[in-house]
């Protein structure tokens, strides 16, 4: 297993991440996927988080990434669903036919750990890939 390693410490932080559309909304595309994907990559790499697997549904996304001991999880997340949130809207005008008030995501989320003490990460980035196929 390879570890990451900061100035003071050594760390396996990954983690697995379901966020799902409000109303259970039918309206992720791969286009819609890709755009949220890179709003992610861009928002994770001020909190120290790197994107690991990524796959949409019609109605969610599973993610796996990876953090650093600092990162705040719970501000990142809510940095991430608000922006993206605004910024899905704006670019897909589309979505606002079937999500017409001001919120994209559902309030909630499922955030797992994963490697060492929760499911192996191979087998996550296995789910993850394969979600779409049933």
């Amino acid at each position: 297993m390879k570890l990451d390693n900061n100035n003071h410490s050594v760390f396996s932080l990954y983690y697995h991440l379901v966020l799902v559309v409000k109303y259970r909304r039918k309206v992720f595309t791969n286009e819609t996927s890709d755009f949220a994907k890179e709003m992610f990559i861009e928002i994770g790499s001020k909190y120290n988080i790197t994107l690991m697997e990524w796959n949409h549904d019609k109605d969610h996304i599973h993610i796996l990434f990876k953090a650093h001991p600092n990162s705040e999880l719970s501000k990142f997340i809510n940095a991430y669903k608000s922006a993206s949130s605004r910024l899905i809207k704006k670019n897909f005008p589309q979505i606002r036919k079937k999500l017409w008030k001001e919120m994209f995501w559902s309030r909630s989320f499922c955030l797992l750990t994963t490697g060492t003490g929760g499911a192996p990460i191979d087998v996550i980035n296995t789910y993850i890939e394969n979600q779409r196929q049933k």
